[in-house]
């Protein structure tokens, strides 16, 4: 065809285009893929697209044996893994009907909050590096890195640190442990003023986070969302208070809660619930010296364990969210079902799909974050 004739065929513009963040996109915790029809800047559709991380925990815990499985629990959530120890333990414990000693009730719940304070730093230097912030960013993983040397200390593992056994857990602290805890804690509440002056009161992140990603607490509650971006709706719902376990319940703790629904109030939530993991593990630090007693309690043989028939439903309040094990067994040395019941899978999904529709393209990474999932779950 001549080059004048081509010319002359009318070809009607058109600003829709096919996107896509992912796999390795860092508007979220780990190989995720989105994908997104935008018209311009504005998202028409969005589809998320899992599978390109760990995949298949639920049938591979099936064919482990029951202690194997404390190996392969932790990698479901990898920013915040203790919850995943924790609950599948419980859920062993309470098919044996073991209860961990009180020691190790409390060293439980010392893990937890030293994995919820980890697992925030690095969601909200994460959620700030969206927003083109990368001091933050940095100092939450500097940050987050002296918590880990904590964990490296108490446990012998950074990341995962598989502590916790059906009955209690491995070892007890080490001398010394609980003062430089208590030193990283002070250091830690220190820091929360240079946070607050350079990202939480930074006006660029007010004005980009403030009435994006908006979810209101209705359709938090039909959708299912739990954890901080449920009590962001204004929700104060919280596990730890309002379904006691372990030693929850002997601690003073307030549940944070923000009105907006929106990235920044998400943040927010979790900027004050960092000050309550905080408050939670001076508690702990302090009643820690007065329980005697074992830390974890007589179970047979793990390598030839037959838990009994039953079935059982453990639930904890992880960083992400409310995380809770469906367990069956049939006897064997192996569990029959396992069903993780994950906060990731419900927020990465669905939440995240009806909130990108019509956001403007820059915004996506951050609603991403601001949701602050861990896409291994979302692959179980």
């Amino acid at each position: 065809m001549r080059a004048e004739n081509y010319e002359s065929i009318s070809h009607p513009p058109s600003n829709e285009f096919e996107l896509n963040f992912g796999p390795n996109h860092p508007g979220i915790e780990g190989n995720y893929a989105f994908r997104v029809k935008v018209n311009g800047d504005q998202v028409l559709e969005a589809k998320a697209d899992a599978g390109y991380l760990h995949r298949g925990f639920e049938k591979l815990m099936e064919g482990r044996l029951w202690i194997q499985n404390l190996a392969l629990v932790p990698r479901i959530c990898v920013p915040d893994p203790v919850p995943m120890e924790v609950c599948y333990s419980q859920a062993v414990e309470d098919l044996c009907g073991l209860q961990a000693p009180e020691r190790a009730q409390w060293l439980r719940v010392m893990q937890l909050e030293m994995s919820r304070i980890a697992a925030h730093l690095f969601a909200f230097g994460g959620h700030a590096a969206t927003t083109g912030m990368y001091t933050p960013s940095f100092w939450g993983v500097a940050d987050r890195d002296l918590m880990l040397d904590r964990f490296e200390e108490l446990t012998g593992g950074r990341v995962y640190s598989i502590y916790n056994i059906p009955g209690g857990v491995r070892r007890d602290v080490p001398d010394g442990f609980l003062d430089r805890l208590a030193s990283l804690l002070d250091y830690l509440e220190s820091r929360l003023a240079d946070y607050d002056n350079l990202f939480f009161r930074n006006q660029v992140f007010i004005r980009r986070a403030r009435d994006i990603g908006v979810l209101t607490q209705a359709k938090a509650l039909k959708w299912g969302v739990t954890g901080p971006n449920l009590r962001a709706t204004g929700l104060a719902f919280d596990v730890r208070r309002d379904d006691p376990y372990l030693v929850y319940d002997q601690i003073e703790f307030d549940v944070v809660t923000e009105e907006g629904g929106d990235c920044l109030a998400r943040n927010l939530v979790r900027r004050g619930e960092l000050q309550q993991s905080i408050r939670i593990l001076r508690q702990v630090t302090a009643r820690l010296p007065d329980i005697e007693g074992p830390v974890r309690a007589p179970i047979p043989n793990p390598l030839a364990w037959n838990v009994p028939a039953g079935e059982t439903y453990t639930r904890v309040e992880s960083s992400k969210g409310e995380l809770a094990y469906y367990v069956v067994s049939t006897g064997g040395d192996k569990p029959y079902r396992v069903h993780v019941r994950g906060p990731s899978s419900m927020h990465a999904v669905q939440v995240l799909e009806k909130l990108a529709i019509g956001a403007r393209l820059e915004d996506i990474a951050q609603i991403m974050f601001s949701l602050d999932a861990c896409p291994p779950e979302v692959d179980r």
